[in-house]
């Protein structure tokens, strides 16, 4: 038997991104590159473990001129829960989707919010079809969001401001877990491991870059 891959190599794993066995060196090349890997493949959790990312250079922080202090953070702590959860739900329902797809869509998002910040209401769509499908699900789970909030209160209790100041912190948190690889969902794997740590906990937790 050969690898599936490569065709060359004795199949050492069973690979479900590929539905065949494959050899080590082919896993560990084709990861999040070639394969479209499950979130829950024990050997991508196992790399999980190892990966190394580099620091956010100041001069590389997305929309640097918006101040996100963890004052900021702590006052809205919970809509960092929720917009986390809104983007992780988005994510994982579109198929395909990638940290690349996020980024895009938050970008998009961003830039949305901070042309009604202007004054303007003029929504910014991005050409990725799966960013778009991701900044869809985002956007009307957070409309759906604010009118509960206004059934309930009689008016609305969200600030464009906080939104965007949350929305571009999950860029940078976004930025900060990129591994560089063209299919890769670390950023995704950190939000689900996050949100279900904190699934069972009372309101008041914190969403934060380790």
């Amino acid at each position: 038997m050969e690898c599936r891959i490569c065709e060359t190599r004795r199949p050492r794993r069973s690979c479900p991104g590929v539905r065949g066995d494959i050899c080590a060196q082919c896993c560990g090349t084709g990861r999040e590159v070639t394969i479209d890997c499950p979130l829950d493949c024990e050997y991508l959790l196992e790399a999980r473990e190892r990966e190394k990312f580099q620091s956010l250079d100041p001069n590389d922080v997305p929309n640097k001129d918006i101040q996100v202090t963890e004052e900021f953070l702590s006052r809205n702590d919970e809509l960092v829960l929720l917009l986390s959860r809104f983007l992780l739900a988005a994510a994982v329902n579109t198929p395909g989707a990638a940290d690349q797809d996020i980024r895009d869509a938050l970008e998009a998002i961003v830039k949305t919010y901070r042309t009604r910040q202007s004054g303007l209401i003029y929504e910014t769509r991005p050409q990725n079809p799966l960013a778009g499908a991701i900044l869809q699900a985002l956007t009307a789970n957070l409309a759906e969001y604010q009118q509960a909030l206004q059934r309930q209160s009689g008016m609305s209790t969200l600030r464009d401001a906080d939104v965007l100041g949350v929305l571009v912190f999950l860029q940078r948190v976004s930025v900060h877990w990129n591994n560089q690889r063209p299919r890769g969902r670390s950023f995704i794997s950190f939000l689900l491991k996050r949100h279900e740590e904190t699934r069972n906990q009372p309101p008041g937790g914190s969403l934060i870059v380790p």
